[in-house]
């Protein structure tokens, strides 16, 4: 059962929104809040712990974001995702820089909320098609760090694969990136899925991400 908290000010929104989370049977609704300040009261005395906070981004008292830093920092263990009508690209690089784990606009299907709130609690990270290409694209016009900090940064990743890794981060596509680095796709698919492995993610978006904490791409 996935426990998931909610912090929301529109109230018919944030009711539908718990509505949907509880037709599913593999998850509930522990916590309703209105504001970011609101949420936190709630988590200093809960007796359970949801496994996922929902925040909308714009709050009174407290804005989700200001709130997610104070989460991240007393109970880091709390993945968050962020509701938003916006979805900028630097909104999504000051979400990624402080640890939100996924990024939803409001206006998305029921079958996404599930979707997000399911990968998140699996594996960690959700960010969906269209965002996570505005992402990608961001972190590539940033530039990229120096190949010895890379190397300090990605210390268990070997020369070609921290060349993959920043090829990753780009807009050419999997062919492409083999066509530069002069192999065959199919060694491209092999490079990937031992990226997958060893950096515990499970799409190129993680390879983004990874690649942005551990300095080998800036913003």
């Amino acid at each position: 059962m996935i426990k998931i908290a909610l912090a929301d000010d529109e109230i018919l929104l944030r009711n539908a929104i718990a509505d949907i989370i509880d037709s599913n049977q593999n998850m509930r609704v522990i916590m309703r809040a209105k504001n970011g300040r609101e949420i936190l009261d709630m988590l200093e005395i809960c007796v359970e712990q949801p496994d996922i906070l929902l925040l909308d981004i714009n709050m009174p008292e407290l804005d989700g974001l200001s709130t997610a830093n104070i989460v991240l920092e007393k109970f880091p263990e709390i993945k968050i995702i962020i509701l938003t009508m916006y979805d900028t690209e630097l909104l999504l690089l000051k979400l990624l820089q402080s640890g939100i784990r996924g990024f939803m606009k409001k206006d998305i299907l029921s079958e996404e909320l599930m979707l997000a709130i399911e990968t998140v609690f699996k594996h960690g990270y959700y960010y969906n098609q269209y965002a996570t290409i505005k992402l990608i694209n961001s972190l590539r016009k940033k530039g990229s760090a120096d190949h010895e900090f890379a190397k300090r940064g990605a210390a268990n990743l070997n020369d070609t694969e921290l060349i993959f890794l920043k090829h990753s981060c780009g807009e050419m596509t999997y062919k492409e990136i083999a066509s530069k680095m002069n192999i065959s796709p199919r060694t491209i698919d092999n490079y990937r899925d031992s990226l997958f492995d060893k950096l515990d993610v499970k799409s190129r978006v993680g390879l983004a991400i990874y690649a942005f904490r551990n300095g080998l791409i800036h913003i």
